[in-house]
């Protein structure tokens, strides 16, 4: 919550600047202010948007908040995560934090009732934040005055303190400047009370006596009189075991060497090591790695454990995560992957379709057989424009025109909005679906209800020729993320062989794909509409430019159907 916070003030922070430049710029009077609050609103989007998904995806699962608090985003699996993966779990933060009942909500509620503090967008992107600093954890005070690691300690005998005597003893001195003084006197004494019967006190001062204590059993513990008996081992030969402490005086400085270069690695690539280098560190991880087993079976401090287990990590991560791997070019997305997985996935889109265009049949047919349903079900602005069409048709105007200055802000605006609207119909799929079809659903039948509205004012090829222009593109788009929403959908209600997790896992991949492919529709569409559909142009170059959307959409689904068949995946295929 704490880096959530930190970024949301980061993204404040950069509207405040993109405001402050716009208007600096457009108040000077600068001609080209309308394209330039095009840019701001495009802006705006991507920093709301894109703040989170862009960082996480490029940065390791890093935004500026969360490095900050020294957590990270990572896949369920400890990979890194995903570029599909961040853009899942970001969009989802419109039903974790946006919801219009109770804002944030859904996010707090999931993150402390799930077992790994999860939020809806974890669960759907199977991801998880976890701790990224394992120089947090340190393992216990060196002895004072002496050489934690000496090469060839001393034989002073065997220990005389048993293992939770030494713990304990350990935990206190880690402590003392947390304590209360009334508790750190009592402890104190108590502990120098409970020791001198064994080990003669020759100091007055307790605390200096405990320190003692401890510096000389940890001199025992490393000498080769430190292996004690297993439990119920007594007269067997050979059933002896390393003390904990004697395993942690001997990779002590190891351990923290590896995390050193694991950590330099991490920021910096495997570039950061040469190549000779490289097969050297990969035997540490191993040797690290067969060090966490041995402390498990030593029976280490928990302490010790989980920094043996964030150590291994980091060199995990060092060692595994992919960098320097050539990156996919945008265009390959653009025209291959994303009309890929719309083809992939054309029954979720025909069901779409089928859940949009039978409410619009319907609310056709309601209009014009009862045309006085306008005045009690329609807005008022809708039935007033339907009224005036055909006055505004006799003039030369059309349903919605804009002057040239201010066009590319409503296309901006447009486009924005739409896309964002796409969005919901996607995120609506973790309802089972349920918001998804009835998103559909009320659009279908407002836009039925228009239609048949300007039938009945014989005013229906004035409604259609301001919306044709981007209407075939931004119904398919309206479509296709309905169709991921049902992927999602299909994933909680019907997961077949896996459990819900991997299954959302798997149709999120896809479902992410489509979304891109949405994106892309809409960006060409919110363009037209706002430049030319809201222009004056002749009602001849709209439809023109409606047919050219079309011969454009069916090539692109073409590009995607061709792509799948390359792969040899067939249309019904799962990535």
């Amino acid at each position: 919550m704490a880096a959530a916070l930190l970024d949301l003030f980061i993204i404040w922070v950069g509207l405040l600047v993109l405001v402050f430049v716009y208007s600096t710029v457009a108040g000077g009077g600068w001609a080209g202010r309308g394209w330039l609050g095009a840019i701001l609103i495009l802006l705006v989007f991507v920093l709301f948007w894109g703040y989170f998904t862009l960082f996480e995806a490029l940065n390791g699962g890093r935004t500026p908040g969360k490095q900050a608090l020294g957590i990270r985003v990572v896949m369920d699996t400890g990979r890194p995560v995903t570029p599909s993966a961040a853009v899942i779990r970001n969009l989802v933060r419109l039903l974790d934090c946006y919801f219009p009942a109770l804002p944030f909500a859904p996010a707090l509620v999931a993150m402390f009732f799930h077992p790994s503090n999860k939020r809806l967008g974890d669960m759907a992107a199977g991801t998880i934040v976890v701790r990224d600093r394992p120089t947090d954890w340190v393992l216990g005070a060196k002895a004072a005055g002496t050489a934690f690691l000496a090469a060839d300690p001393i034989e002073t005998g065997p220990p005389d303190l048993s293992e939770d005597e030494f713990r304990l003893l350990d935990r206190f001195l880690g402590r003392l400047n947390e304590l209360a003084p009334d508790v750190h006197r009592r402890i104190t004494a108590d502990l120098a009370r409970r020791f001198e019967a064994r080990i003669p006190r020759r100091s007055g001062d307790a605390q200096a006596y405990l320190v003692a204590v401890f510096a000389e059993e940890q001199r025992k513990r490393r000498s080769r009189f430190a292996t004690r008996p297993q439990a119920g081992a007594a007269g067997r030969a050979g059933r002896t075991t390393v003390t904990a402490e004697r395993f942690l005086a001997k990779k002590r400085d190891a351990w923290e060497t590896f995390r050193a270069v694991a950590v330099r690695m991490e920021q910096s690539g495997v570039g950061a090591l040469s190549a000779g280098e490289i097969p050297a560190f990969a035997a540490q991880y191993r040797e690290v790695a067969a060090d966490l087993a041995r402390a498990r079976t030593y029976q280490v401090d928990a302490r010790v454990i989980e920094y043996l287990e964030r150590v291994v990590s980091a060199g995990h991560n060092a060692l595994y995560r992919a960098r320097g791997k050539e990156r996919t070019p945008l265009v390959h997305y653009l025209l291959r992957d994303f009309p890929a997985a719309v083809v992939q996935s054309w029954q979720y889109v025909l069901l779409a379709f089928l859940l949009f265009a039978v409410p619009a049949v319907v609310g056709y047919v309601m209009i014009r057989e009862h045309p006085a349903l306008a005045e009690e079900i329609m807005s008022p602005v809708m039935v007033s424009r339907a009224e005036q069409a055909a006055a505004r048709q006799a003039a030369g105007r059309g349903y919605f025109e804009a002057g040239s200055e201010s066009r590319p802000q409503i296309a901006a605006a447009i486009m924005t909005n739409n896309i964002q609207v796409s969005f919901g119909v996607f995120v609506g799929g973790l309802t089972g679906g349920l918001l998804t079809a009835w998103l559909l659903f009320a659009n279908g039948m407002m836009l039925g209800l228009a239609v048949g509205l300007f039938k009945n004012y014989d005013a229906l090829g004035y409604l259609i020729a301001f919306i044709a222009g981007h209407g075939v593109l931004e119904l398919m788009a309206i479509f296709i993320s309905a169709g991921a929403g049902f992927r999602l959908a299909k994933a909680l209600i019907a997961p077949g062989d896996r459990t819900r997790k991997d299954a959302l896992v798997v149709e999120g991949k896809i479902a992410v794909r489509m979304i891109g492919a949405v994106v892309t529709l809409l960006a060409i569409a919110g363009a037209i509409e706002g430049l030319l559909s809201a222009s004056d142009a002749p009602a001849a170059w709209k439809y023109g430019v409606s047919a050219a959307t079309a011969v454009f959409l069916g090539l692109y689904l073409a590009s995607g159907w061709a792509y799948l068949t390359e792969r040899g995946t067939g249309s019904s295929a799962r990535w």
